[in-house]
């Protein structure tokens, strides 16, 4: 039995995060993140995330400074 891929959605509206939810989790296993600031702080606490999904767009920490936060880090 091989473990499943971990994927993390960044997006501020919660519509969105639910329907890529809903696409991927029966394949992957899903976390969520609602802005930049909570992903890179689940990123450090998941190390083992293998794909973020993440919105350009978003209020605060957008799309753009949460990937560079990420990739820093």
């Amino acid at each position: 039995m091989s473990a499943q891929s971990k994927i993390l959605i960044v997006d501020d509206d919660p519509d969105i995060r639910q329907v890529l939810r809903l696409l991927l989790q029966g394949l992957y296993a899903v976390s969520e993140a609602a802005d930049g600031h909570e992903a890179v702080k689940m990123i450090q606490e998941q190390k083992d995330t293998d794909l973020v999904i993440l919105d350009v767009m978003m209020p605060g920490m957008d799309g753009f400074a949460t990937c560079d936060a990420l990739r820093a880090y």
